[in-house]
């Protein structure tokens, strides 16, 4: 009966020893930051329909200097009186544009952002118009992931 329960404990304690190295691997390289899933995150920007975010880009020109710039495509139907452009994170908004045609494109840059270099920016971006044949103001929410 003793060598059964020493086979069982010998067994036991084999397995032990080796789930323990890999807990301390797994553990070694979550600190390490290998296993950081911001890494494995892509890149994107996305609005609802009716402005399509083409391109986008986040900077950092220094502590609470930062700018989130982004290229929208009015694809609503009709032209745009004004459009705002802010971002989480920023102090101020995009200057007011005139008159954003229906299929124009332009970039906008909201400035003040607080972000830093080497790190992802995940925020939320808002654009604000103004339905030139209305005069009806209308805002849409999206977010923006990239690498500053």
């Amino acid at each position: 009966m003793k060598k059964r329960a020493q086979a069982a404990m010998e067994f036991l304690m084999t397995y032990g020893w080796a789930i323990l190295v890999v807990l301390i691997a797994i553990g070694a390289l979550a600190y390490f930051g290998v296993l950081d899933p911001g890494k494995f995150l892509p890149n994107r920007c996305s609005l609802p329909a009716g402005i399509a975010c083409l391109d986008y880009l986040v900077e950092d020109f220094g502590p609470g200097n930062g700018e989130v710039s982004a290229t929208l495509k009015n694809s609503l139907g009709y032209d745009t009186a004004t459009v705002i452009l802010t971002a989480s994170g920023c102090t101020s908004a995009s200057p007011t544009q005139p008159t954003f045609r229906n299929g124009e494109q332009r970039t906008f840059t909201a400035s003040g952002c607080t972000v830093t270099s080497g790190q992802k920016y995940s925020g939320q971006i808002n654009v604000t118009y103004t339905n030139a044949d209305t005069g009806l103001t209308h805002k849409m929410q999206g977010s923006i992931i990239v690498r500053v």
